[in-house]
This record gives structure tokens, C-alpha cells and sequence, in this order.
């Protein structure tokens, strides 16, 4: 039983998402990490400046993901249990760039268990951390999903990570991993996984296929 509410605990968070899309629920500091005591002046403010400004800048992980701007039409498939037979869903999904090309904005429309389903995704690459950051929000939630990835070495796999507190179950900072295959500029293939559920991790599906 547990299993199977984990598993729909999953799938329903996930129903719409296009690139589980904040990052992952923050770390508590380090104990030896310390606070500046003082305002850098002068020349040190000045450099601290142009690392800011060089941090904002878009690169080439921000032009990657302009592949995934337009319109798009997407097949889902989501698993209540492990052995299940799955749910099937369709939608439309349209993304945008915003902020200068240094996110795209996914509008997803659908429906999931026979009901209306909207939901909303938002990607980047925080040049800071060195990852892909994502978040996404949804009309079946009060809560916001925040993950973090990497790109394989050959940049059309990308697995994010992040955690999740499951009404359904109670259990908290519950670890969700996602990973989005890029199969060509026409099409790309995101996945959803539940990592305590071993071989069987796959809650959910969605083959996404330009219009």
C-alpha cells in the first residue's frame, strides 16, 4: 500500500510537467561557513560587480534551451502502481523564452483523470551553480516542485533531482528524479521517476511532439 500511494503521490505531481522543471530544496549551510562581517569598498566592490554582471549573463546552456520554445502537442502516460496498467492523457504545451532568453516559460493545457489540468514550468541554467534549474506549479497543488540538474555528455539527456512533501502519505523531502530525453528538434521524451521504488522508479510519461 505504501508503494502505491507513493507511486500516485508521484504521479500526481508530476501530471503536467514538461522539464521538472527552482532549484533543489535548499541545503542548510555548512558549519564552517561564515557571514561577512563588513561592505567590500572600492575596488573590491567594483570586481565583486563584474562577477555579478558576468553571472547574469546568458551562454550556450541558455541558447540550448531555446530548442524547446513553440508549440507543442503531448501524450501522457502515468502509472498508479508499479504493475499497473497506465492512465492515458493528452495535452498541448507552449513555451516561451523570457527574461532575455534566460528561461523558458511552459503554459501546459490538459486534462488528467478525466478532469481540466493547467500547469506552469519554468527552466533555466544558473550560471552560479553550474546546473539546470527548474520549478513548476500546477491547479492540483498548493505547492511548488524546485529540482536541480546536469546534461549528459551529449547534451540531449538531462536528469533533475528535487524533493516533494506528499499529502497523500504524510512523508516529507520525498526524493523525485526527472529526466528529459531529447530525441530530435520535433520531439522529446520527459520522464518521471520515484527513486525508492527500485527497478520499477517510472511513475510517468509525457512524448512531447512539435505541432
Amino acid at each position: 500500500m505504501k508503494h502505491y500511494t507513493s507511486h500516485v503521490c508521484v504521479a500526481l505531481l508530476f501530471a503536467g510537467a514538461l522539464l521538472t522543471n527552482s532549484a533543489v530544496a535548499q541545503d542548510k549551510p555548512a558549519a564552517n561557513q561564515t557571514k561577512p562581517t563588513s561592505q567590500p569598498a572600492g575596488a573590491d566592490m567594483a570586481e565583486m560587480m563584474k562577477k555579478a554582471e558576468a553571472a547574469g549573463k546568458p551562454g550556450a546552456p541558455h541558447t540550448g534551451l531555446q530548442s524547446m520554445v513553440g508549440e507543442w502537442k503531448a501524450e501522457a502516460r502515468f502509472w498508479m502502481a508499479p504493475d499497473a496498467p497506465p492512465v492515458a492523457s493528452t495535452g498541448t504545451s507552449k513555451v516561451r523564452a523570457i527574461h532575455g532568453g534566460r528561461f523558458v516559460q511552459e503554459e501546459f493545457t490538459g486534462t488528467f483523470m478525466g478532469k481540466p489540468f493547467t500547469g506552469t514550468g519554468i527552466t533555466g541554467y544558473d550560471n552560479t551553480k553550474q546546473k539546470f534549474v527548474s520549478i513548476w506549479l500546477d491547479d492540483m497543488s498548493t505547492g511548488m516542485l524546485m529540482t536541480e540538474g546536469t546534461a549528459d555528455a551529449s547534451g540531449k539527456v538531462f536528469t533533475f533531482e528535487g524533493k516533494m512533501d506528499c499529502a497523500m502519505t504524510g512523508e516529507k523531502n520525498k526524493a523525485v528524479r526527472c529526466i528529459l530525453r531529447v530525441e530530435s528538434p520535433e520531439k522529446h521524451i520527459f520522464e518521471m521517476h520515484d527513486p525508492s521504488l527500485g527497478e520499477k522508479s517510472r511513475t510517468g510519461e509525457i512524448v512531447y511532439t512539435r505541432k
